[in-house]
């Protein structure tokens, strides 16, 4: 397989819809503190962003909506830090949308959720437990 500099070959990379791609990158630097990788179009119409090691694909939400546009939620993304608390007392500090206050979850799991600028729903996470799935109830395949 050919190596690709754009993106590594063992990556899921989830493509993100926003009404205005300038403005989300911009809330999402801000707010979250992502790193913006590249931007392509004119007008702007996708870019690359990480999160930690994290990387989405940001684009203009043309023929599919946003949540906030749609007035539902359409998925929930999880990226993991190295500091929860931090990154959730810097995002608060912002005045973003909290929806899920900072909390440990069964699953070992300190983590907050947030509304972005276009109502997509981000948690926050960092492994706090090392627990077995079957510890916390699920079953494993």
């Amino acid at each position: 397989m050919t190596a690709n500099r754009s993106l590594p070959i063992d990556t899921v990379l989830p493509h993100v819809m926003y009404a205005d791609i300038t403005a989300a990158i911009a809330w999402l630097t801000r707010v979250f503190g992502f790193r913006e990788h590249y931007r392509y179009g004119e007008p702007v119409s996708g870019a690359q962003v990480y999160a930690g090691k994290a990387c989405l694909m940001l684009k203009q939400a043309d023929s599919h909506g946003t949540p906030k546009q749609l007035g539902c939620g359409t998925q929930s993304l999880t990226i993991f830090v190295d500091d929860v608390d931090t990154h959730f007392a810097r995002v608060q500090s912002t005045g973003a949308k909290i929806v899920e206050d900072l909390h440990e979850t069964i699953y070992g799991e300190r983590q907050y959720g947030v509304e972005d600028l276009d109502g997509h729903h981000w948690l926050f996470s960092q492994h706090v437990r090392d627990l077995s799935p079957t510890e916390w109830g699920a079953t494993i395949a």
